[in-house]
């Protein structure tokens, strides 16, 4: 085994930058390596790739947008919420998404603490779903939709943007009327990310960002959440996830330059490089036909959104890995 020391340049935090800091020291074993490559590039902070209807969609944060991507590398955006900032008062920066049984689309709008559903015929047909700032103090962050239509949002939980200290927090239910409810029936987070429910619909597991750990829960018919336990410690700090139909659990650790599969017992058994020179893995997704491709989202300056966006140079990657991610979700 060696031990992998990764350094990058930072203008403060994960941001790609002038000065140097030390991210991350990872333990490269036994994996299975795989060299993906870039298939599209020009966007400010790419996140949250979802596999649907035969498309890799994916948001392009810090522009207000989801965009999809097609086999030879062409962009659409379907979503664009950026025309909401004035009325907003509030940055337009959107997070996780699904859709509803109905087939609507449903989108977290971070700093408004809102749920945004896609109800007309163009990307700006967009109206509040679901209020959360009753709940939620400060930026909401990914989400999931199960089958029946409930989603799961994550919460940084505190002021992460004006460089607070973080706050345990719970993960939000919201049913298929708009309700929010707090899960405290599970145990609070520190910064709870990337999130994914099995196949099965019977777990729900999350990043625990600013813990370095992938916590999986149990979850019930009614939605409830219960029975918290870590499935496993990561090396470094650990963000979007994706979960594969033999149990595996592929983790994007942006400060590594690796996206990690962990095996069902914890082991490391897979790992894709993402060089820190082309940015930071946010978050990564099992999709394509048969849904054996993994799509990573590079992106660089997470914490300067002005910067992300002038520098456009954020990418999506993508490599066969020969998992499928079966029906888990996203």
């Amino acid at each position: 085994m060696i031990t992998l020391t990764v350094a990058v340049r930072s203008q403060g935090g994960l941001a790609l930058g002038e000065s140097e800091i030390v991210v991350s020291e990872i333990a490269v074993g036994g994996e299975r390596e795989h060299e993906a490559r870039s298939v599209a590039t020009g966007f400010s902070w790419p996140e949250c790739p979802r596999w649907h209807n035969g498309r890799m969609w994916f948001t392009d944060m810090y522009t207000g947008t989801l965009r999809v991507v097609d086999e030879s590398g062409n962009v659409t955006v379907t979503i664009d919420a950026s025309g909401r900032a004035d009325a907003a008062g509030a940055p337009i920066a959107l997070g996780g998404y699904g859709w509803l049984p109905d087939g609507r689309l449903i989108v977290v709008s971070m700093f408004e603490r809102l749920l945004l559903v896609h109800d007309g015929p163009d990307s700006t047909s967009l109206s509040v779903y679901a209020d959360l700032t009753g709940v939620a103090p400060f930026p909401i962050n990914d989400m999931v939709v199960a089958a029946d239509g409930s989603a799961y949002v994550t919460q940084l939980g505190f002021d992460y943007f004006a460089g607070g200290d973080p706050v345990p927090s719970p993960i939000i239910l919201v049913d298929s009327t708009g309700h929010a409810t707090e899960m405290n029936s599970a145990r609070p987070l520190l910064g709870a990310n990337g999130i994914a429910i099995s196949a099965d619909g019977r777990q729900v597991y999350t990043a625990e960002a600013f813990a370095n750990r992938i916590v999986v829960m149990d979850r019930s018919n009614d939605g409830e959440l219960s029975g918290s336990r870590d499935f496993v410690e990561c090396p470094s700090l650990p963000d979007g996830i994706s979960l594969d139909d033999e149990g595996g659990v592929w983790v994007a650790m942006p400060g590594s330059g690796r996206v990690v599969r962990f095996s069902g017992e914890g082991i490391a058994t897979d790992s894709v490089l993402i060089p820190l020179q082309q940015g930071l893995g946010s978050a990564c997704l099992l999709g394509g036909p048969g849904r054996s491709t993994l799509y990573v989202t590079v992106g660089t300056a997470v914490e300067d959104q002005a910067e992300s966006v002038l520098n456009n140079a954020g990418s999506i990657w993508s490599v066969d890995v020969g998992y499928s991610g079966g029906a888990t979700r996203p």
